[in-house]
């Protein structure tokens, strides 16, 4: 094991994909964070955000990566260029790549060699030749194939020669305070419900969704939905119509008005509030940070529901394995035919008529996973 020598100057941290993953790599980001001078995350457009809410990230260079983002640029000298003029401008004395199992983490190696980086340090089933330092070889088909995404990586940080430091328990973790909910979702205890997902063939079906959230308010559950700006016909469909802040109305028609001046909450048990396109990621998470459970797909959300402590119920599609990728260190329920035809297939559309992996699901099930895991954060409206 390749253990570092004194503590660290500038050390580059790269995860250039999605919110989620940014999000996983938290505590290896934090023990290195623990020794180095400055941590620069190095994150594509989709996991900036996140990256901003890391804890130990001074600041995030953002760099889209063709090998990786989902719609890539083309490579080209300028893009290319862009990048190791980037790295010399910030000289970090060393840098760790994180990727996921299916990822080769060797062309950004190459960028990094160029543009000067001395110590370089990655997950590696690809002989590396110079390119890595600090290679870690994992079995991802054995002994390590059920490793939770978050203990990879810091298996390699730790390999690299950094560890987490004493009383942190290696959970997820977003910076603190958080915005204030308060004003967005009225008083904790609420159900957050968030219907997005980046692929389809992670997605529950829409119908099941908007069942899911009439289920819970006839319960007397406050149901609060939530999505980015580009699912707010999702989120309004799932909502409803009658939903606080639904559609084209003012977000204060269904709500009274609350202790802050100027700001309203929602009106009280089975209520049902649309919050679609209406939050950045800090308040998303502000927002989480205030339900009593959340209930998602594999996504973003859900690694953001633990970074807040927030239990999950997660329909998990098997397209990857639920056992690296399902809510981490939190209270978790994960619903889904784990053993479906499209099991570690990485489809991002299902290849099975009918989406059986989740299709199979009734929304029942999912309100009843709700009330074994929801914590008791619920207040008197």
């Amino acid at each position: 094991m390749d253990r570092a020598g004194p503590r660290a100057g500038t050390v580059l941290v790269a995860r250039p994909d999605n919110a989620g993953d940014v999000l996983l790599a938290g505590p290896a980001i934090r023990a290195v964070a623990a020794r180095a001078r400055e941590v620069v995350l190095l994150a594509g457009p989709h996991g900036r955000a996140a990256g901003e809410l890391l804890p130990g990230v001074s600041r995030v260079l953002e760099w889209r990566t063709p090998w990786i983002d989902p719609e890539p640029p083309p490579v080209s000298g300028a893009h290319v260029t862009r990048l190791i003029r980037e790295i010399r401008r910030l000289a970090p004395e060393q840098a760790l790549i994180f990727t996921s199992f299916h990822q080769s983490p060797l062309p950004l190696a190459l960028l990094l060699r160029l543009a000067g980086t001395p110590r370089i340090a990655a997950i590696s089933t690809d002989y590396p030749g110079s390119l890595l330092d600090v290679r870690r070889v994992v079995d991802e088909d054995g002994e390590d194939a059920d490793v939770p995404e978050a203990e990879r990586m810091l298996g390699l940080a730790r390999q690299a020669g950094f560890d987490l430091p004493p009383g942190d328990d290696g959970r997820l973790a977003v910076r603190r305070p958080l915005p204030d909910a308060g004003r967005l979702a009225g008083p904790p205890g609420y159900v957050v419900v968030h219907p997005g997902v980046s692929a389809p063939a992670r997605a529950w079906p829409a119908e099941s969704w908007a069942r899911l959230v009439r289920l819970l308010a006839a319960g007397g559950h406050r149901v609060v939905v939530t999505g980015g700006p580009g699912e707010r016909v999702l989120t309004a469909s799932v909502a409803g119509p009658a939903a606080a802040g639904s559609g084209d109305r003012p977000a204060a028609d269904a709500f009274t008005r609350g202790a802050t001046p100027g700001h309203r909450v929602p009106a009280g048990p089975g209520s049902v509030l649309d919050l679609g396109g209406r939050t950045d990621l800090a308040e998303l998470a502000g927002v989480i940070a205030g339900a009593c459970a959340v209930v998602a797909a594999n996504t973003g959300p859900a690694h953001l529901a633990a970074a807040v402590g927030t239990p999950v119920v997660s329909l998990f599609a098997p397209v990857v394995p639920a056992a690296r990728w399902a809510p981490y260190g939190v209270p978790s329920v994960v619903l889904g035919d784990q053993h479906a035809p499209c099991r570690g297939s990485r489809a991002r559309t299902c290849p099975i008529p009918g989406h059986p992996c989740l299709s199979s699901v009734p929304a029942e099930e999912v309100v009843e996973a709700v009330g074994r895991v929801a914590a008791p954060r619920e207040a008197t409206v």
